[in-house]
């Protein structure tokens, strides 16, 4: 039985072993598996770092606002050159991490945004605050509009708001048109405890003819002076910047607008572009 056994060995090949060429394609699946896994891993690490990168820049942004003196201290004057650059190289250190590659159609460009910085100093705001002094500046973009409002004191003792509308027409990915509509000068609230006393008695007589107009014009007056617009400004601007929480604009001549969101966040934010289409 054991003979017969050997000669069936003997008489029938034994099956050959799988060729070094069949054996391949299964460690070069497991391969480029490997590698593919390397380069995910590799490409999350690169995308944390990257955002944490950007994170870290915002804070910065901020604490130089803050360093500098804020609002306050860029209207009337007071920043330092120091400052300046500090603030302005923190910028453009943000700008080069812009998540939104196309902000003029982002969802969350539409909001109330207050203005933290301005790249020109306006001789304008730099009169003394005993004059005139800007208290604050915010913007609500809605609808391709923006209404801007400057809240203003004089002489330490008026208030008042001056209110500006304007069209907004996307030109591009990053660049836009503003064209002014109408201002709206609101009527002044005076505080008569702190008018000077050299201009009290102006204040008086002012107070009295206004009391002595007709009707018609104390209540266009008191409802404000509405001043057109359209057809006086227009210019382009550039958003380099914009995340939930930021945005940075640049005019013609690359001076940047920095401000902050004041509104919801941006989880409440609809999801529907603001403007989808481009005017040549």
């Amino acid at each position: 039985m054991a003979a017969a056994l050997g000669a069936l060995r003997v008489l029938l090949p034994s099956s050959p072993p799988l060729s070094p060429s069949f054996q391949r394609p299964r460690r070069r699946r497991s391969t480029v598996l490997a590698m593919v896994q390397e380069q995910a891993t590799q490409g999350a690490s690169v995308t944390y770092a990257r955002e944490m990168e950007r994170l870290s820049a915002k804070e910065s942004l901020l604490l130089a606002f803050k360093d500098a003196g804020g609002f306050q201290s860029l209207v009337s004057g007071k920043t330092t050159e120091m400052h300046r650059i500090d603030v302005n190289e923190r910028i453009v250190g943000l700008e080069r991490l812009n998540p939104t590659p196309r902000p003029t159609t982002s969802p969350f460009l539409e909001g109330r945004w207050n203005f933290e910085w301005f790249g020109a100093g306006s001789p304008g705001l730099r009169s003394p605050a005993t004059l005139a002094n800007l208290l604050g500046l915010d913007m609500l973009i809605k609808d391709g509009y923006a209404n801007v409002t400057a809240n203003l004191k004089f002489l330490n003792s008026i208030e008042t708001k001056f209110l500006l509308r304007a069209k907004l027409s996307v030109e591009g990915p990053t660049r836009m048109k503003e064209e002014y509509i109408e201002g709206l000068l609101e009527t002044p609230t005076v505080s008569e405890q702190a008018i000077p006393e050299q201009l009290k008695g102006a204040f008086g007589q002012a107070t009295g003819t206004l009391q002595q107009l007709p009707a018609s014009l104390r209540d266009a007056f008191t409802n404000g002076v509405t001043i057109p617009l359209s057809g006086t400004f227009q210019r382009l601007f550039m958003i380099s910047y914009l995340d939930e929480e930021i945005l940075i604009a640049r005019d013609a001549m690359g001076a940047p607008d920095v401000l902050t969101r004041l509104d919801a966040s941006p989880g409440q934010i609809t999801a529907d572009p603001v403007i989808t289409e481009y005017e040549s």
